[in-house]
């Protein structure tokens, strides 16, 4: 096996020689392709090394027919002079090479598919410093969209798991160019696929879109998108510097991706992290709550994960829910808070007391005139599973007036708030997110008290009164 790579070797660094020496050797090409297709997993990474410094190099000759690619057959008999059809005919040479090269990204050796799309990538790098389409104006931009898509499309195959290989594409995101044609391949890729089997999951294809689009870091700042990989002309105009277009490019691909059924496990995935890298990067997050419905609708962890969503868009970007609908979120809240740990409260109360300053409407809960007082008056249905039929508007707040006799004085204190007029500005609760139960007793600890109450009656002597009659006989004497 050895030898047999050996002697690979030496022919194709023999081709390789007379290609790019003479024109007349052009033919020694195809001795190169026909090693990319060879059993011999150390042939075929030798002919990919010497295809990358082949065409590499003709592309930086320029070597390679620039614009709409004729066909072979046409180019010999047609009106093309000599230097047109020897670079026409490299070109049809180089396409088979990328051709072949796509397909190696799904070879049995991880070594071959990475060296497959290492070198592809190369290419996008290479045609992007020597396009091979003609501008359509002066000062129009270019980019090998094409070839990118063509690497995009093989890195999220529909049978098997590709997630080591995009684990090596990692670091070509890192380019802001790269990353946003990527995120509108993949976005095209989706609506194809799923199209094709009719909307029902693919959960390898699923798996591995997954993969991709989660690793992708988005700038968060318009002075972040400076690191291309194909420099243009009018740099600044293009609108891949525009943080905007990635946004929008960024929404798309998510919103495709999530509009279609999910098997379990990726819901799960994607809400992990969808309040964190998803939502903060969307142009309109509230986009999401089609998706947060369907997940929540589910059941189990999956409804409770969907409900962390479901508070970054109404706490941090205002979803426009209906009254009914809030107001059984904060019912239900209050009601659990009856039995919540005091660092807990101290978090919930102030958070309800946000919703009542994104939604007015629900202000009736807490100033509804002859209201219940207790469990057993109260009209709202904590069991009901449908919101719209629990009733909570219904209802009034009793259970914040009760938390305001809380033995512990910072939790009556926070829910006396409501009993007083709000004010516009919401309180942070940031902070008190990850505030434990140590921590709130430590707190209370390191509280100074001036002066601590011990009797309500000051002691006038051991024997009260009579002790006043011994001074005054003492004091005769």
């Amino acid at each position: 096996m050895a030898q047999l790579g050996q002697s690979a070797a030496a022919a194709l660094a023999s081709s390789l020689e007379s290609v790019l020496r003479s024109r007349g050797s052009a033919n020694r090409v195809f001795e190169i392709l026909e090693l990319l297709q060879v059993d011999e997993e150390d042939v075929i990474l030798c002919a990919i090394r010497t295809c990358s410094r082949l065409f590499g190099t003709l592309l930086e000759r320029g070597e390679l027919f620039v614009g709409q690619l004729p066909e072979e057959e046409t180019s010999l008999a047609g009106n093309y002079n000599a230097e047109d059809k020897y670079k026409i005919w490299m070109r049809h040479r180089y396409n088979s090479c990328v051709n072949c090269l796509v397909e190696l990204m799904g070879h049995e050796s991880f070594q071959v598919k990475e060296l497959s799309l290492v070198t592809l990538m190369k290419f996008v790098e290479l045609e992007g410093k020597y396009p091979l389409v003609k501008a359509e104006w002066k000062g129009s931009f270019r980019f090998p969209r094409e070839l990118l898509k063509l690497v995009v499309e093989n890195l999220i195959p529909c049978e098997e798991d590709s997630s080591l290989l995009i684990s090596r594409f990692q670091e070509y995101l890192e380019y802001d160019d790269i990353r946003y044609f990527v995120m509108k391949a993949v976005a095209e890729n989706i609506g194809q696929v799923m199209q094709k089997t009719q909307k029902v999951p693919l959960p390898v294809y699923q798996q591995n879109v997954f993969s991709l689009i989660s690793s992708i870091s988005m700038p968060s700042q318009e002075s972040e998108v400076i690191n291309f990989m194909v420099k243009q002309a009018n740099q600044e105009e293009w609108k891949v510097s525009n943080l905007k277009e990635h946004k929008r490019a960024f929404e798309r691909m998510w919103l495709g991706f999530l509009k279609h059924k999910l098997p379990n496990g990726l819901y799960k995935k994607v809400l992990v992290i969808l309040h964190d890298s998803i939502l903060p990067h969307l142009n309109e997050p509230t986009l999401m709550i089609d998706f947060l419905t369907v997940a929540y609708d589910i059941g189990g962890a999956i409804s409770l994960l969907a409900l962390n969503g479901l508070f970054v868009l109404i706490h941090q970007h205002n979803l426009h829910l209906p009254a009914y609908l809030v107001a059984a979120f904060i019912k239900r809240l209050s009601r659990l808070a009856l039995t919540a740990p005091p660092q807990a409260l101290l978090m919930v109360i102030p958070f309800i007391c946000n919703l009542f300053r994104r939604h007015p409407a629900c202000k009736v809960l807490v100033h509804k005139p002859g209201g219940s007082e207790d469990l057993s008056e109260d009209p709202y249905i904590m069991d009901e599973e449908e919101p719209s039929e629990s009733r909570a508007l219904e209802s009034s707040l009793w259970e914040l007036q009760t938390l305001q006799s809380h033995y512990h004085p910072d939790v009556a204190q926070a829910a006396a708030v409501v009993n007083q007029s709000l004010s516009e500005l919401e309180d942070d609760v940031s902070e008190l997110l990850e505030l434990s139960a140590y921590e709130l007793f430590d707190r209370e600890l390191k509280k100074k008290v001036t002066s601590v109450p011990l009797e309500f009656e000051q002691v006038r002597g051991l024997f009260g009164k009579k002790d006043d009659l011994f001074a005054e006989h003492f004091a005769l004497e």
